[in-house]
């Protein structure tokens, strides 16, 4: 795909064929949105600017209550997570990062790659931010400018062309996705619970009831132990599950893990929320009703009892809750298996 379009008649919009939208999208001219690319707009709520891209496996969450608005020319890297953020003209935002609801970035800020920017941050115009958690590295130079435009073939002129508005149906059922055999293992999928199209899911996987596979989502049981997912789970857009050999993975009933995450082996307790992001590695423990924190890892063989609030990258004890973790903004609600669930 060609990130660069010419400026004069409004270009079409490039969309991927695996990239997924959900809900109203609007979509500005020449605008990019690369392969397993997962975009959910509720109620209007994303916007993407004119000729801006947003790379491959990324996902945009924006919700009337933490809309997504990406100004024109800036560019997302692969497997980059918007939720809930307004980023300003001609940004290039590096691989792997993170934006959390309510983070604001000004025109011309360079984002490193894996940054993390926590909700609520208002990020000035100009900034090279880096890490997580986040840094000044320093205000945006010559130099800078000049790669980002040379990145862009020095097309940085801004158009207002209207756009275009794109829907996508928020679809999901019981017999959505794909499911794999694997050796002599299908995966089991309870009653009521849902997958969206894009989902897939490999070997020996057991999913309770009344939960939702958001699009994107691989869970791939491919080795000697199971995959056990509860009741009322969801594991959103673009998560990875899997497993080493001889291992387990469990994740108990009530549980959400956010788009982009990373889970692997390890036992995550009834209740926990898992933020975008997130890595959670073989062996590991969390308890139930804790939370992990947006882009914290949880190493190998770590745990961690009921109600910790978990950051860091290891990730540490930050605090013990004293009540579980309400549900976060970019998740479903409670009983959406039900009310989303469509035919084919």
């Amino acid at each position: 795909m060609s990130l660069n379009r010419p400026i004069g008649d409004q270009p079409a919009a490039e969309i991927a064929a695996s990239a997924v939208l959900l809900g109203d999208v609007h979509v500005g001219a020449g605008a990019v949105l690369a392969q397993g690319l997962v975009v959910r707009s509720e109620d209007g709520a994303v916007r993407i600017g004119d000729h801006s891209a947003v790379l491959e496996n990324g996902v945009i969450i924006g919700t009337p209550d933490h809309p997504v608005r990406i100004g024109r020319r800036t560019v997302f890297g692969h497997r980059a997570t918007i939720v809930g953020a307004a980023v300003g003209d001609l940004c290039e935002i590096g691989n792997g990062a993170i934006l959390m609801p309510g983070s604001r970035l000004g025109d011309g800020c360079i984002l490193g790659e894996g940054t993390l920017v926590p909700a609520g941050t208002v990020v000035p115009s100009q900034t090279v931010l880096v890490g997580r958690p986040p840094h000044v590295l320093r205000t945006a130079n010559d130099t800078d400018r000049e790669r980002v435009a040379a990145l862009r073939d020095h097309q940085t002129g801004l158009t207002d062309h209207p756009g275009s508005v794109l829907h996508g149906p928020l679809t999901a059922g019981e017999h959505m996705g794909s499911l794999y055999a694997y050796r002599d293992k299908t995966p089991q999928i309870g009653a009521g619970t849902v997958l969206f199209d894009s989902a897939e899911i490999t070997g020996d996987v057991t999913i309770g009831t009344d939960s939702l596979i958001g699009a994107g989502v691989k869970i791939i049981g491919d080795s000697h132990g199971p995959v056990t997912i509860g009741s009322r789970v969801q594991i959103l857009e673009n998560t990875v599950l899997h497993l080493l050999p001889d291992n387990r993975l469990t994740i108990e009933d009530d549980t959400v893990i956010g788009p982009g995450a990373m889970i692997h082996g390890c036992h995550i307790g009834r209740g926990v929320v898992v933020e975008p992001g997130a890595i959670v590695c073989d062996g590991s423990a969390v308890g139930a009703e804790s939370i992990v924190r947006a882009g914290a890892c949880v190493k190998q063989r770590d745990a961690f009892g009921p109600r910790s609030d978990l950051d860091g990258f290891p990730a540490r004890l930050t605090a013990t809750l004293t009540a579980a973790p309400p549900r976060p903004t970019w998740a479903f609600p409670p009983g959406a298996a039900a009310t989303i669930r469509r035919v084919r």
